[in-house]
């Protein structure tokens, strides 16, 4: 049997994972990265259950001790900054809206504890992700959407290596969420009840702006501008552009008696153009830092599905490479909102075959 590290957040799902990899055998140890430190009056007004802070060390050190295995807590706060926080400040300041936990999927939750798995002696680390690793007939390492279809979260692994692929197990991907939490109650877990975490860790009440203020301080926040529409009409004033998404309609302040959406963001006007609801669809985006995983190369005469957030269900679409390193994506039927800085993900049925970030 092999010696597993298993990132455990605190919750149900990985302190289950813990439990699967034991009951097989395997020698298996539990870390916990500390990787924000929790603002305790923030988490409590928002009733943030968090992954990364001091109460997941609290819950998965007692998870450990009743699977009698070993716990370990690695201190990575400036990894994170500098991976995670200072990305996702940057690509507000672009106009952008980033996904965070993509990023510290690859460079925290895989890279940093792959590293510590090797000073370990580890064979593996293992994480309790909705989503199943297999080996494709090409060679190629691949995640395939879990048995858990509400719960899948193959879109925010898209960007995982080969290497980090062939060295993660993923055992909770083969069951649901109703059977994760029955094991977790059968073997008495304290953890069976604990509600998920739906929020960014770092920004436990979901207020982006008021973040991004304390971080990046007045003078480097966006100041007001105009709100134009797409044939390039003055119509209101923004209160900066960090506030604003693509295809957002509330909290827009402007009335002109009809329902107007975001349609784009130029940072360097500062400017937020709005439009009808018809003018936020496409039928084509770009993407850039392109991973492949469960392909080489993207056939440019196939048809996959491709998906542009987490919640998408999905558009089938053909994929061409363009310069050269990105990708267009071509859809069959136009898609909403299509949003700088998230990712696009491209799966070959199960699979995915690879993504990149829209640009």
């Amino acid at each position: 049997m092999a010696k597993v590290i298993v990132g455990m957040s605190g919750g149900v799902d990985s302190s289950v994972c813990a439990y699967l990899l034991k009951e097989k055998g395997h020698d298996v140890v539990g870390v916990t990265m500390r990787l924000w430190e929790d603002d305790g009056e923030v988490c409590t007004r928002a009733g943030h259950v968090g992954c990364c802070g001091a109460s997941a060390v609290e819950d998965a050190m007692r998870v450990c001790a009743m699977l009698s295995i070993p716990f370990h807590v690695f201190q990575l706060q400036d990894v994170f900054r500098r991976k995670v926080v200072d990305y996702f400040c940057d690509a507000y300041l672009h106009g952008q809206t980033p996904n965070p936990c993509i990023a510290c999927n690859r460079y925290l939750k895989w890279g940093a504890m792959l590293d510590k798995a090797k000073e370990l002696g580890a064979d593996y680390i293992a994480t309790g992700h909705y989503a199943r690793i297999e080996r494709l007939s090409n060679g190629r390492f691949a995640v395939r959407n879990s048995k858990a279809a509400a719960k899948d979260q193959t879109y925010v692994l898209y960007n995982l290596t080969q290497e980090q692929l062939a060295r993660t197990l993923m055992p909770v991907g083969d069951y649901d969420k109703e059977e994760v939490r029955g094991m977790a109650r059968r073997i008495g877990l304290l953890v069976a009840d604990k509600r998920d975490s739906q929020d960014i860790c770092f920004v436990p009440d979901g207020d982006y702006g008021a973040f991004l203020k304390r971080e990046l301080g007045r003078e480097r926040l966006p100041k007001q501008g105009n709100f134009v529409t797409t044939d390039g009409r003055v119509v209101g004033e923004h209160k900066g552009i960090v506030h604003y998404t693509i295809g957002q309609r509330k909290g827009l302040g402007i009335a002109l008696g009809e329902p107007v959406f975001v349609n784009r963001i130029d940072a360097e006007k500062n400017e937020v153009v709005v439009g009808k609801n018809e003018e936020c669809f496409t039928s084509s985006l770009t993407a850039k830092e392109v991973n492949h995983m469960g392909v080489e190369r993207f056939d440019e005469n196939a048809v996959y599905t491709a998906k542009i957030r987490y919640s998408d269900p999905g558009t089938k679409c053909r994929v061409r490479y363009v310069q050269d390193t990105g990708i267009e994506v071509q859809f069959e039927k136009p898609v909403r909102a299509v949003t700088p800085g998230q990712a696009v993900v491209v799966y070959e049925g199960d699979f995915v075959a690879g993504g990149g970030v829209i640009c």
